[in-house]
């Protein structure tokens, strides 16, 4: 990521799951208190998905905790989240979900000069051969470290 950018969260379980083809840069249309809430960490994405509706992306499943300092204008945890994006990516993207297994996932929420963008990735679910492959690919990278370490003591 470039400079002035700070990771909040990263949907890791979503990279496992899905393998990503396109990746797109978005904001996020929030209210005064959901903007607080996500600078503070209070979110909750991992069964979150993206659709296209009336050529809009609408973000669906994605909580973010009500601000606690807030008294009375506190938002919906729950409600449904509008992205932008230029109209041309929107086309792009939905050429490619209209195809059969393609969906968009959010992968990595951050903040860039302190506005709220997250990643939305183009997603195709892995089979459980895949998922088995990722690990054991993983379980092998790590043990090639561990002796590259042990290596030079």
């Amino acid at each position: 990521m470039a400079e002035g950018v700070k990771i909040i969260a990263q949907n890791k379980k979503a990279r496992f799951n899905y393998s990503v083809e396109e990746s797109y840069e978005c904001g996020i249309e929030l209210e005064g208190t959901e903007v607080k809430s996500v600078k503070s960490g209070n979110i909750s994405f991992s069964d979150s998905f993206a659709e296209i509706i009336n050529n809009e992306v609408w973000v669906r499943n994605f909580h973010i905790s009500e601000y606690s300092y807030s008294a009375m204008f506190n938002h919906d945890p729950d409600r449904k989240k509008r992205l932008l994006l230029h109209r041309e990516e929107i086309k792009r993207i939905k050429r490619k979900v209209d195809e059969k297994g393609w969906t968009l996932i959010p992968l990595d929420f951050y903040l860039k000069n302190g506005r709220v963008k997250l990643t939305l990735g183009v997603c195709k679910g892995k089979k459980l051969f895949d998922k088995r492959e990722a690990i054991k690919q993983r379980d092998v990278q790590r043990d090639v470290q561990r002796e590259f370490r042990h290596g030079f003591e």
